[in-house]
C-alpha cells in the first residue's frame, strides 16, 4: 500500500472520529443542556439534592468527598469509576460553575459516591446549602486522538514512520533469528508467541481467544523483554485492565509505576501511582516546605492593611517577588521528582491517554505493550505507539469492539480497529490455543464459529460441572410463550419482565439442585448477564426480592455484558430479552458481544431467549442447531407450569 494511500486512510479515520466526538457531545448535551434537574436527573447524569458524608485527604494528599442520596431518587444512572464530574451547590440551573469544583468518581454504588476532588483545599461552599453531582463532557481523550492522527500525518521520525507502515500493511513485519527459548510454565502456543515477541523488530500480535491465558502469556514476554531493555511502556484501554497488569507485574518484584488519577487506579495498586510515589520521594519533604512557605507568602501579601502606604507597597511587592521565585522553585523541584521516578521506573503501566501525560512526554520506549488492543479505536491505539520503536499487541477481535456511539462513524468504518487491521495485513500474529476455563460444551460452539475449532480445552477443565449429574450448557426458548419486550419509559432501553421471572425461577429451581447435591458451597459465583441495561436492573430487583440466601446473593453480579469482560464465573445465567413479530435483535446484532457474554462460564451456561426471533440471524441459527445437538435445548412451557 503506497505512503500516500495510508495517509489517506489515516485523514479517513480522523474524519470519523470527528463525527465521532460531535454525536458524542450532542449525545451529552440532549441530556445536560436547558434541561432540568429533574429532567436531567431522570436521565441519569445528575444526582441532586445530595448529602455530604465525609471528607478526607488519601495516601497521595488528594481531597476525597464521599456523597450519598436519598432511596427515593435511586433510578438507574450514568456514574462510573473514572468519569469527570462537577461537584455543585445550590443551583437548579445549569449556571453551576460559579460555585462548583471538577473531580473525577473513585468509586459508586446505588447510593453513594467517592469523587476526588481536583484542587488543593476543599472549596469553603461545600458545607452550606444543597450540594449536586454531574457528569461531565470528557474532552480530553478525543483531544489526545485527534493529536495523534495528527502527527501520524505530518511525523518525519523513522520509528513512526516504519511502524505506521508495518501495522497498515505497507511493509513487511521484520523478525530477528535470536535463540528460541521454551518456558516449563507456559504451553505451546503461548510459547510460540513469547518467542515471536523476542523476536519482533516492529511488531508482534498475540491473539487470546478467551480463557487462553492471554494476560499470562503477555507478562511473561514483558519480564522477558525487561531481560535485555531497562524500561517498558504498557498500556490497555480499560482502567481495570491496566490495573490487572500492575498487580500481576508486581508479583514478579517489579514495582511498576501506575500512571493515572487516583481515582481511576483500583485501592490494590494505589501504591505504584505516581502521586503516592511522589509523597514517598527522598525530597518530598522539601517540597512540601516549599509550598506550606508559598502559602504562607500568599496570604501575608493579601493581608489587609488599614493604613497602607509606600512602605506596605514595597513590602507587598517583595513579598509576590519572593511568591514568583518559590513557586518556581517549587515547580523545578517536583518536575524533578517525577523524572527520577520515571526514569528509575523499568515498567511504566497507562491507559493510551494516561501515557500521553505531560510527565511523559520527554520519555521514548523501545517497546510499547498494549493489552486488550481489539477494544480500543484505531486513534487511540496510536497514543502510545507514537513513543515506540516497535510494538506489541494483545487481544481478541472477536470479542468487545470499542465502544462507538455515532451510527454514521461506525457504518463507514471506525469500528475496524488498529488490532485488526494489523492481524489481516501482517502475518506477525499467534493464537493461543488451550483453554482453561470452561467446559468443553461451553467453548466448542465459540471454537467453531470464531476460531476455527482451533481451541482445545485443557484436561483439567475439559468435563468439569458444579456436580456430577448437571449438563453444562442449557438454551430456555421461550418461543411461543407470548413473553414479548417492552421498551422502559425514562431509559428508551428494552426489557422482558416474563423472562426475567422465568429465569429467576429457573435460577431458584437450580440453586436447589445444586443444595440437595451438596456443592452450594464449593462454587466460586454467579453472573446474571443481559445486553439491555433496563433488564439487568429489574433482575437485580427481582433477585434482591427473592428468597435466595443472603449467602448467595453476596456471590451474585447482575450487569451488561461490557461489564464481564476479561471476568469468569462457575454459573453464567444470559437473559437476551429480544422477542418481537419482526425479528428485530438490536443489540444482539454485535454478535462479538455475545461471544463474551458466552465465554465467561466455567461450569454452567444457561441461556434464555426467543428462538422464532433471534434464529433469524445466522449467529442464532447456528447456535440453536448446536443446542439442539448437544441436547441442551428446554422449552420454557417446562418451567412456567
Amino acid at each position: 500500500m503506497a505512503q500516500n494511500i495510508i495517509d489517506q486512510e489515516i485523514s479517513r479515520v480522523l474524519e470519523l472520529l470527528l463525527i465521532e466526538k460531535e454525536e458524542d457531545f450532542r449525545q451529552y448535551k440532549e441530556k445536560t443542556a436547558d434541561t432540568s434537574l429533574v429532567e436531567r436527573r431522570r436521565e441519569g447524569v445528575c444526582w441532586y439534592p445530595v448529602s455530604l458524608e465525609q471528607t478526607r485527604y488519601d495516601a497521595g494528599e488528594r481531597l476525597l468527598v464521599k456523597i450519598s442520596r436519598s432511596s427515593e431518587h435511586s433510578n438507574s444512572h450514568l456514574f462510573q469509576s473514572g468519569k469527570s464530574v462537577s461537584l455543585f451547590s445550590n443551583s437548579g440551573q445549569n449556571d453551576e460553575t460559579s460555585t462548583a469544583v471538577n473531580g473525577i468518581v473513585n468509586r459508586v454504588r446505588s447510593n453513594e459516591m467517592l469523587i476526588t476532588i481536583n484542587s488543593d483545599k476543599f472549596p469553603e461552599w461545600i458545607n452550606t446549602g444543597k450540594l449536586g453531582v454531574q457528569l461531565l463532557f470528557d474532552e480530553n481523550s478525543y483531544l489526545e486522538m485527534e493529536r495523534a492522527c495528527n502527527v501520524l500525518l505530518k511525523t518525519e521520525d523513522e520509528d513512526i514512520l516504519r511502524l505506521k507502515d508495518v501495522l497498515l500493511g505497507n511493509r513487511n513485519a521484520f523478525f530477528s533469528n535470536k535463540e528460541r527459548i521454551n518456558l516449563p510454565e507456559l504451553n505451546e502456543s503461548q510459547n510460540e508467541a513469547v518467542n515471536m515477541v523476542l523476536q519482533a523488530e516492529d511488531v508482534a500480535i498475540i491473539h487470546g481467544p478467551p480463557g487462553t491465558g492471554k494476560t499470562t502469556t503477555l507478562v511473561e514476554a514483558i519480564i522477558k523483554t525487561l531481560q535485555t531493555e531497562n524500561q517498558v511502556l504498557v498500556c490497555a484501554p480499560g482502567n481495570a485492565a491496566v490495573d490487572l497488569l500492575t498487580e500481576k507485574l508486581s508479583l514478579y518484584g517489579i514495582n511498576p509505576l501506575r500512571i493515572g488519577h487516583p481515582a481511576r487506579v483500583s485501592q490494590t495498586n494505589l501504591d505504584a501511582t505516581l502521586d503516592s510515589k511522589i509523597t514517598k520521594h527522598q525530597n518530598y519533604a522539601e517540597l512540601k516546605a516549599m509550598k506550606k512557605k508559598a502559602d504562607v507568602t500568599l496570604k501575608a501579601a493579601k493581608k489587609f492593611k488599614r493604613n497602607f502606604g509606600k512602605e506596605e507597597r514595597l513590602e507587598r511587592n517583595a513579598l509576590y517577588d519572593e511568591l514568583k521565585q518559590l513557586r518556581i522553585d517549587t515547580n523545578y523541584l517536583e518536575n524533578f521528582i517525577i523524572s527520577d521516578i520515571i526514569s528509575k521506573s523499568r515498567v511504566i503501566t497507562a491507559t493510551p491517554v494516561g501515557s500521553a501525560q505531560k510527565a511523559l512526554h520527554k520519555f521514548k520506549f523501545n517497546t510499547v505493550f498494549i493489552d486488550e488492543a481489539a477494544q480500543a479505536l484505531e486513534p487511540m491505539n496510536w497514543i502510545p505507539i507514537l513513543k515506540a520503536k516497535r510494538v506489541i499487541f494483545a487481544g481478541d477481535h472477536y470479542q468487545l469492539p470499542p465502544t462507538i456511539k455515532s451510527a454514521e462513524a461506525a457504518k463507514n468504518g471506525l469500528g475496524e480497529t488498529l488490532f485488526e487491521k494489523a492481524v489481516m495485513r501482517n502475518k506477525a500474529d499467534i493464537m493461543l490455543k488451550e483453554q482453561y476455563r470452561m467446559n468443553s460444551l461451553i467453548m466448542n460452539f465459540s471454537n467453531q464459529y470464531f476460531y476455527d475449532n482451533q481451541l482445545i480445552a485443557n484436561t483439567n477443565v475439559k468435563n468439569h460441572k458444579i456436580f456430577d449429574d448437571d449438563f453444562p450448557v442449557e438454551f430456555i426458548d421461550t418461543a411461543g410463550t407470548g413473553f414479548n419486550e417492552n421498551i422502559e419509559p425514562e431509559t428508551k432501553s428494552t426489557l422482558n419482565k416474563e423472562e426475567a421471572h422465568l429465569l429467576l425461577k429457573h435460577l431458584e429451581q437450580y440453586l436447589n439442585l445444586i443444595t440437595i447435591n451438596n456443592k452450594i458451597e464449593e462454587f466460586d459465583r454467579i453472573a446474571i448477564i443481559s445486553p439491555y441495561k433496563a433488564q439487568t436492573d429489574l433482575l437485580k430487583e427481582l433477585v434482591k426480592h427473592s428468597e435466595i440466601s443472603e449467602f448467595i446473593l453476596e456471590r451474585t453480579d447482575i450487569n451488561t455484558v461490557d461489564s464481564f469482560q476479561g471476568q469468569e464465573r462457575d454459573i453464567i445465567y444470559i437473559s437476551l430479552v429480544r422477542s418481537n413479530n419482526d425479528g428485530k435483535i438490536g443489540f444482539l446484532d454485535d454478535i462479538r458481544r455475545m461471544n463474551v457474554a458466552m465465554t465467561r462460564a466455567r461450569k454452567k451456561l444457561v441461556i434464555f431467549g426467543d428462538s422464532s426471533t433471534i434464529t433469524r440471524h445466522n449467529f442464532y441459527a447456528e447456535l440453536i442447531e448446536y443446542i439442539e445437538k448437544i441436547g441442551a435445548y428446554r422449552s420454557a412451557f417446562e418451567y412456567i407450569y
